[in-house]
């Protein structure tokens, strides 16, 4: 957990509706920190032209919260909470452009997370929806895939077990407080999730599982992950509203063919029919993420630390090829250390070379196809 001083800001914060990402980090930047982001005065958060409605929130809830008494709760519940500020803070989630500024997590995200999927669709599955979802994450689990779903009924609370099941980490995403299991009859699947994996929120502790909350929390849940399935999914439903925010993310998206006779599979045959990845087996999607390296990745990882250099390297590149010598002369790492150091870290899975000296994150997914899906309105209380 981060440092006590600084993190009772952040939770604090997180209590402010009107403050999002975008608005903590302006406020971040304008201050300097987050600590003199909370004490500002109000003149100064009138200046940054904070909105009438948000600045009387944040005036609200400095005056009437305990902020150390936030922390203390967290602690009793052995909540592990995350920040930007955090050095374990999900690597992949922090690439999005509105990542959640704070993470409560029961459990733990490890480095293996980065090898991670998410499975989404229908909590009103058919039998071939949950035999596929079953299958899928069962064998993915059993080849070191991180299963990331949202703990629903139906295909999300298959998802987590199956991956259970094959031996693997599973990360659930809830849409009320980590304190708050959603549907109750997965409060014994969540406590085997966070035995072997994570459940996490980014809504405060004592959260109700309110319809509102679910379609915003989706784009955790593609945003932990390199791809999103989506295995059984109505036109209407807001498994696709994961796989819009996949695709504003840059990541790859995968569905599973159904019946055209189905309305529970309409909306992945749209999905295939404007571009996603057929998915018909698990090789699917190791083979277009490049997860059958990961065994050997994770063996490096372990045996060969993350150095500076690689730190320093791993910062500046980008989705956008970048030349050895423009690495070298970007960092002022001498062009010899640049080259064996980026040959490392291929070993590691940390990056890839995409031809003539050029190198990308090798977590940066290829290019994603137009998005032509209907993601309005999901269900009340649903998150699928």
């Amino acid at each position: 957990m981060a440092g006590h001083d600084d993190l009772r800001y952040w939770l604090g914060f997180n209590l402010v509706r009107g403050i999002g990402p975008v608005r903590l980090r302006t406020l971040i930047e304008a201050f300097g920190d987050i600590r003199a982001a909370w004490t500002a005065r109000e003149s100064e958060l009138r200046a940054l032209k904070l909105d009438q409605r948000a600045l009387s929130n944040l005036l609200r809830v400095r005056r009437d919260t305990d902020l150390d008494a936030l922390v203390v709760r967290a602690e009793q519940l052995g909540v592990h909470i995350l920040t930007w500020a955090s050095p374990d803070y999900p690597a992949l989630l922090s690439q999005i452009p509105d990542a959640p500024p704070v993470l409560f997590v029961l459990g733990e995200v490890t480095p293996a997370d980065e090898w991670a999927v998410a499975m989404v669709g229908t909590r009103k599955a058919s039998v071939y929806g949950r035999e596929v979802a079953r299958r899928l994450a069962e064998e993915l689990g059993r080849n070191g895939v991180t299963v990331v779903s949202g703990l629903a009924r139906g295909i999300d609370g298959i998802a987590h077990k199956a991956a259970l099941d094959g031996g693997g980490r599973t990360i659930a995403v809830l849409g009320s407080g980590v304190d708050r299991i959603y549907p109750a009859e997965h409060r014994r699947l969540a406590a085997a999730i966070a035995e072997r994996g994570a459940v996490v929120s980014d809504y405060p502790l004592g959260t109700p599982p309110e319809g509102a909350n679910f379609p915003p929390r989706n784009r955790i849940i593609s945003g932990l992950s390199l791809g999103t399935i989506v295995v059984e999914a109505g036109l209407r439903s807001g498994a696709l509203i994961t796989a819009d925010f996949a695709l504003d993310q840059g990541r790859e998206v995968f569905a599973v063919p159904g019946s055209i006779l189905s309305a529970g599979s309409a909306g992945c045959n749209r999905l295939l029919r404007d571009g996603a990845h057929v998915l018909t087996e698990a090789r699917d999607v190791l083979e277009v993420l490049h997860f059958e390296q990961i065994p050997d990745k994770q063996a490096a990882r372990a045996i060969l630390p993350e150095t500076p250099t690689e730190a320093a390297l791993y910062a500046i590149l980008s989705p956008e090829p970048s030349h050895l010598d423009d690495l070298a002369r970007r960092s002022g790492i001498a062009v010899a250390l640049v080259s064996s150091t980026l040959v490392m870290m291929e070993l590691k899975g940390m990056v890839r070379q995409v031809g003539g000296l050029q190198y990308v994150r090798a977590h940066e997914p290829g290019a994603v196809y137009a998005s032509g899906s209907d993601s309005s309105a999901p269900e009340p209380s649903s998150n699928s």
